[in-house]
Formats: structure tokens, sequence, C-alpha cells
């Protein structure tokens, strides 16, 4: 299923895992080469990393410049390739051949080859500077392919030999080619020109279409908000997107037809859209999709969806079309334009996997069977045209058949059957939610495990980061599970039996670290606040939620703070907000004088789960009332958009902050360059602690604790938030899967990023490293030496627990005490790490200390 490819993403570490070169998981008949010098130097050899035979692969005699030699690997289905890694032949010193250049030809089908370009059109890769250190390159954009060459290039004739790596994850989401018109160009005096074609496509382009490729609009890569800028540096106006002007076609649509490799049960497309009304670019108002399940029959009666216009947010976002789980390996699908002109930047496909190879499988066998008592020539034990069926043996077929297909059926039937309750399960969760938020547990041992995950197309359009990537299931609440799908982790079960036990299993009186049931909220910038076990939202949820209505006709929207897949923060004036705010929460404000408040907005197209995780995310926030955790103070909810006001903080974020000024015992850079002692520091440090020691009160885990989701105000004071995933400004703080979801991996533990296990445990290992960005007063990110990937395998460095795990550095102006709380915070084992009450404690004790000295 759709949720099963997010999971195996995650697992094989966010599509840059080591395809099997290295390994031997891809076998030596699957490497070939051009050419060999000696047995020796085969292309089996050209594994990274190894030094059988002579060392690597070399091709027969020097290579000269016009040569075209190459070594090639079947990787036996579609990958997506994001990086390369290349060396030379060492071998042990006897050897000193490399390639200082290469580039890389690549083909899906064996018979039509591309070369790799990268953005720029540049296709020579930097190689080796030396035969034994391993280079590793991305691949901006990545490649979609089954073969892969390399192809040493040389300025000179000389002896070049090569061990090569692939890194990826296989592509499963299916889609072999796009076809369509080509992009425009917008032309306009005194502007430069903006080109919106598809410049990375690598299938046949002419003038007016493109066919039988893969292009920008399967790279991973979402178009900005305006779309003449773009995440590419050095790049012209507009390349993110392609996009069409509505006066080219006589029809008023677009007419894009989608390829896949083989029949699939469809849920919903999802197409990433500009949305710049005020240059004339609007989202499509309506798309019809036309579906062939055999070769060249369209079935007569297309998919339709109308779509509700937005000429209020010009932010590009995601459209998600349900598909109605359609059957096809062809999808004709018609965009009508809603303005002069309309442009993507990402289209993906969802679908129900399982039950198509259920239905096909079973399809095959009854196909086979009617085939059989013909006395057709055709057989499923044997395709030869020529042989003639013995009817001693049909009856005997038959039987067989007949019992493999009730078999299967049998097997479905189970799995329906299984779906069907878990289903029931989760809607009547929901619907005790829905209630009064309200769930109860007869034992604390229960476990109601409430998701936003569910097997319809419309909650399928959730973008809960986390929980698209760990689905409700048995590999959610066994890690153990999950574990073994680690090869390089499985010897190390028998030593954390306290993750290989269920969620829901026995436990102690007290849920350790908030090991609870789960209540996911959405967010409206498609992440989680919060999780909030269902055992606190009982307790939260007895009363009606005491924020009143504010007239949105008083809020001045000031700047747009950061936005999502169902909505935006904005920055906003609020005026008379004194009437609407709780007589016992403390607020500094002037008498008839506008203050600075959050709007967070949902989006009015934002679907149903959406709707009702914002409702609830209200509740919850209703409740919170911590003079460190950012306020609730009132909503627009009688009219959409929907709208949650919150706190703002005068002197924004800490890590914008904290930059703006320097330490204590440094000189200041320019004259006018604030400093923050060391003192303050800690007492900042002791406020977040403090709110964190109040959301762990009731168990609630934040999962992205950071200095960028802490608001500073008047006199240091600090406040907790959640803007940080939803600004453009941090993006580079969250690892991007395959362009679908983002991780905060350096700010995260080691089981939150293996297991998908967050607790206040895990919420204490970013507080340590929250403090550490502080006292470094956030110029570096953390582990800035460390690529993501080095991130994410140092992980697999504390759950093998041999020492060899990278710690961040010690601060220079963080005393040995406060380092010392840092590292108890990134122990490995969860309930070996400090509780806050207790961190907090032990900043009190530092602050005290420092004001005695």
């Amino acid at each position: 299923m759709v949720a099963v490819f997010f999971l195996w993403m995650l697992l094989s570490s966010v599509c840059r895992y080591p395809l099997g070169m290295s390994s031997g998981q891809i076998q030596d008949e699957d490497i070939t080469a051009s050419s060999h010098w000696y047995d020796s130097t085969a292309a089996k050899y050209g594994r990274l990393d190894f030094e059988e035979g002579d060392g690597a692969w070399c091709p027969e005699g020097p290579v000269d410049p016009e040569d075209m030699e190459f070594l090639q690997v079947d990787l036996r289905t579609l990958h997506f390739i994001t990086l390369v890694g290349t060396q030379g032949r060492h071998a042990g010193g006897h050897g000193n051949e490399f390639a200082q250049m290469y580039r890389l030809d690549y083909s899906r089908d064996g018979n039509r080859w591309n070369s790799w370009k990268n953005r720029h059109g540049k296709q020579v890769i930097e190689g080796n500077v030396n035969p034994y250190d391993p280079v590793l390159r991305d691949l901006e954009p990545p490649m979609i392919a089954r073969f892969v060459r390399f192809i040493p290039i040389t300025d000179h004739s000389m002896s070049v030999c090569m061990r090569v790596e692939l890194y990826g994850c296989e592509w499963l989401d299916g889609l072999v080619s796009y076809n369509g018109p080509m992009g425009h160009q917008i032309v306009s005096a005194g502007s430069p020109s903006v080109y919106l074609n598809d410049t990375v496509y690598d299938g046949v382009i002419s003038s007016r279409k493109v066919s039988e490729g893969l292009g920008q609009m399967t790279d991973g890569v979402w178009g900005l908000d305006d779309f003449t800028q773009s995440h590419v540096y050095n790049v012209w106006p507009g390349y993110d997107y392609l996009g069409w002007q509505n006066t080219s076609f006589e029809n008023g649509y677009v007419e894009i037809l989608f390829e896949f490799d083989r029949i699939r049960n469809f849920t919903a497309m999802k197409v990433h859209c500009n949305n710049m009304f005020t240059k004339g670019v609007k989202i499509f108002r309506e798309v019809q999709c036309f579906f062939c399940s055999e070769l060249g029959k369209w079935e007569p009666t297309p998919v339709t969806s109308v779509l509700v216009l937005d000429d209020v947010n010009p932010s590009a976002r995601f459209v998600t079309v349900p598909l109605q789980q359609r059957m096809a390996n062809s999808i004709m699908c018609q965009f009508y334009f809603a303005d002069t002109w309309m442009m993507f930047s990402e289209i993906s496909f969802q679908f129900d996997n399982f039950y198509f190879q259920s239905v096909n499988v079973l399809t095959l066998f009854i196909y086979t069977l009617e085939r059989n008592h013909s006395h057709s020539p055709v057989v499923f034990l044997d395709i030869n045209p020529m042989h003639k069926v013995d009817d001693s043996n049909t009856r005997i077929l038959i039987g067989c058949l007949v019992a493999i297909i009730f078999i299967l059926v049998a097997i479905i039937v189970i799995i329906l059957w299984r779906q069907f309750w878990q289903k029931m399960l989760e809607k009547a969760s929901r619907r005790m939610l829905d209630d009064e938020l309200t769930v109860s547990l007869s034992l604390q041992s229960e476990t109601i495990m409430i998701n936003n995950k569910s097997s319809s197309s419309s909650e399928q359009e959730s973008n809960s980061t986390y929980d698209r990537i760990f689905p409700l299931g048995p590999d959610y609440q066994e890690p153990s599970k999950l574990l073994r799908k680690l090869p390089e982790f499985a010897l190390g079960l028998e030593d954390s039996s306290d993750y290989a036990k269920p969620l829901g299993g026995p436990q102690d009186n007290v849920p350790h670290y908030a090991e609870a049931d789960i209540v996911n909220l959405q967010g409206v910038t498609g992440s989680n606040t919060y999780s909030v076990p269902a055992l606190t939202m009982d307790l939260l949820s007895g009363k009606d939620v005491a924020v009143e209505e504010f007239p949105r006709k008083l809020l001045t929207f000031k700047e747009k703070l950061g936005e999502g897949q169902f909505g935006e923060v904005h920055l906003c004036e609020a005026e008379g907000m004194q009437e609407f705010i709780d007589k016992e929460f403390p607020f500094d404000i002037s008498a008839n004088q506008p203050v600075l408040v959050a709007v967070k907005m949902l989006r009015s197209d934002a679907n149903k789960n959406a709707r009702n995780d914002f409702l609830k995310e209200i509740k919850i926030m209703s409740r919170l009332k911590d003079p460190n955790i950012i306020r609730l103070l009132a909503v627009c909810i009688r009219d959409d958009p929907l709208c949650m006001i919150t706190e703002y903080m005068e002197n924004g974020d800490l890590n914008q902050f904290l930059t703006r000024h320097e330490p204590e015992s440094a000189e200041p850079v320019a004259s006018n360059a604030s400093i923050v002692s060391h003192a303050n520091l800690i007492l900042m440090a002791m406020q977040i602690a403090s709110g964190m020691k109040y959301l762990s009160s009731l168990n609630f885990v934040h999962r992205d604790l950071a200095t960028r989701n802490c608001l500073v105000g008047k006199n240091y004071t600090i406040k907790i938030a959640d803007f940080g995933m939803s600004r453009n400004l941090y993006s580079g703080d969250y690892y991007r899967i395959q362009g679908r979801a983002v991780l905060p991996i350096r700010w995260m533990s080691w089981e939150s990023i293996l297991l998908g296990k967050f607790t206040t445990a895990s919420d204490v290992w970013a507080f340590g490293v929250t403090l550490w960005e502080s006292l470094t007063f956030c110029r570096d990110q953390p582990y800035s030496q460390l690529s993501d990937e080095q991130v994410i395998e140092n992980t697999g460095e504390f759950f093998r627990d041999q020492e060899r795990q990278v710690y961040l550095p010690q601060p220079a102006i963080c005393p040995n005490t406060v380092y010392k709380l840092m590292l108890s915070c990134w122990r490995r084992e969860p309930k070996s790490r400090p509780a806050f009450q207790d961190i907090h404690r032990i900043l009190q004790e530092c602050a005290s200390q420092s004001e005695a000295e």
C-alpha cells in the first residue's frame, strides 16, 4: 500500500543507502563492461571498497578521449538514484589508476539510453584524485533508472580503473513516463524572460511536445510561491515549474498522459501548483482523468474533480485529486485553466498496491484456467506456442489451480476482514474524539492507537510528516520487526528488549515517558505540533473550549511567517485584544493599542481530516496554560478560513535572536552588537525546560523542540511554539524524503529516526541539542561537519553502542556541568535520560552558582 512506500523509504535512509555493489547484493552477472584488461580486472571487481582480483575494473588498454569504455550495473528494477560513489584501483598499494572525470548513461528498459546532466546541463562529473579514497557525488536531479553506465572521461590517453557504488531506493511510484505539451515562456518588457520548460526531461523533446520520459515533475523538488525564484542556485526564472498559457489551447485545458509500469489501483493524484494570481497564475479549476487498463482501450467514464479557487492566498500548494480506486496502467488527465497561466512543479500518485497484486494474481490464474480448459496452446506452466497440452494432465492442472485459487481467496478474505475491523476501531476511536476528545481506558496497559491514517483516499491526503512514514500497524507497534528489516542492526536485538516489546504491552503503573495511547494533531502546516496521549486528552476534555470568537475585521495582516500543505502562519496586528484575554493570563499590552499576534490559518481547500485536527488543536491549545508555552488567545471559526490566534513575542524566535547577539566573553563584531550574558542564556534554558516540564506532566510530546521553535519576549522571556517547520528560513533544518516529507534529523533521537518512536525522552534529547544551539549562539547547525546521510548513519552507531557514535562538541562558553547535562540528554537508553523536572532543577543550581560567583 501507499503507506508501505514511505516506511520503506525511511528504512532505506531516505533513498540514500547503497544499492549493493559493496555489499554484494548486486550479483556478478548484473555487472558488465565494454571490455577488461585481464580476467582479474573484469567488471565484477568494480565494487566500491573491494580489493578482490586486481582491485578494480580496468578497461582493455589506455582510454583515449574519443573512447567510450563503460562499466554497467543492472539493478533489475527501476530505482530512484540520488548519489554515486567512485574509487580507483589501489590494490594494497600496487595500483595507481583512477578516473579523474566520468559521466553517467542510464536506461529504464535497456534499449533507450540517456546521458545524465545536472541542473545546469553539465554531463561531466569530477571523479577521484587518488586511487584509494572514495568520492561521493550527489545527483541533482536524481536518476530514475534500471541500468547505469559509468563512462570514464580523459583529456589524453591514460590508464583508468574504477570501483563504483550507487545509492538510492527502489522507484515504487510506478510512473515510467509522462507525455504532454512543452512548457511556454513569459516575455515581458523590462523584465527577464521566464522559461517554464521541462529542463531535465529525459525523453523525446520537440518544439511542441515532450514524450517517453520523466523530468522536473518527478524530481522531488517543489516550486516556491514566487515562480520566478528557485531552490536551485544560479538558474533562470521559472526553472522549478512547467507552465502553459491558455491562449495556446483551444479546448481550454492541458492534456498530460501518465504511463505506469503495470496496472495499479489508483486512489489519488497530488499536483503541486503555483497560485500567484497577481500575475495571472492559478491552480486548475477542473480536471478530468481517463483510464486505460488495456492497450489502447480507454474507459469512457472519466473521474472529474472541480476545485475551489483561491483568490486570497498566493502560496503554491499541493492539490489532491481523488481517483476513486480506478484500475489502469495509463491515465490521461485534462487540466482546465482557471486563469491565463497554469504551472506545475511536481506530480505523484497514490495507489493500493496490495489490492492490485492480489486481484492481478487471481486474474492470471483464472485466465490460465480458462485457456487450459479450452485446450488453448497457451499454458501457464509452458508458454511455448508449439506445445500441445496432454489432456490427461489437464484435469490435474485444473485441480491444482482451483485449490490455489481457493487458498488465495481465503487469504484475501482474512486480510479484508482484519482491515474492516481495524477501520471500524479507528472510526469508533475518532468518533469518541470528535464528541469531546475523550478516550476511556479501563487499564493503562490497553492500547487504543488513534491515527490520521486510513485506507480511504480522503484520509490519505494527510501530509503528517511522521504518520505517513510510520503507519498504524504491526511495524509501528513492534519496533523489533522494524529492526529485523535493518540487517546491520539485527544482531543488537538481544540487547534491546525495551524496544522489542509492543507499545501496548505490560508497563509500570505510570506510563514512562509518555509511552501511552497517542493522538497526533495534523497542524495547519502539515506538521504535528504535539503528540497527545489519549489518557491526557480524557483529562483535558471535560470542559467546553474557553476561548472566544474574535472579529476577523480587527486583524491586520503584516507578514507571512510560514506555510505548509494545509495552512499558513501569519504575523498580524489585532485591535481590541484586551477584551478577549483571560484575566488570569498576564499579557503586557497597552490599552487601546494593537498587539502583535500569530494567526494560524487553515486553507479553505483543506481536507476533512485537516479541519477536524484543526478544531482538536484548538481544544488542546485552549487547555495549555503555562508562562513558558505560547497561549491561544482567540479563534475565528464561524467562517472559512478557520483561524486560531496565539501570542507572538516581539523579539522573534530564539535562533534569530541569538544570531543577532554576541557572547558575553567575546568582543562585539560591530559597535552596536548586543551582548547576552551567560546568566541570561541559562535563564532562557531554564524557561524552555520549565515549559517542557509542564508539557511532560501532561504526557505531551512536542517532537520538534529547537531554538527555531522558542520565541523571545521582553527581559529574555521564552515561550515554546511550533512554527519552525513551516518557515522557509529553516527548510535546511529538515531532511526531505524524495520531496514528500521532512524530518528534523539533527535534533531527533536515534529511536525516533530508526523506530519512529517519539516520547518525552526523545524530547529530552532534542532539548540537549537546543541547549547546545543556545550556547553556540546558533552560529552552526548541529553536526555541521556531517552530511545528512552521515547524521543518519550516526544514529546507527548509537543503536550499536560500540562507542563509535559522534556527540556534539562542548561549546567554548559552556561550563562542564552544563555539558554533562547535555550528554545525559543524549544517553542511548531513553529511560536513563533525565526528566525535565531534573533538568530544570540542575539549571536552577547552575544559575545559583553563577550568581554566587
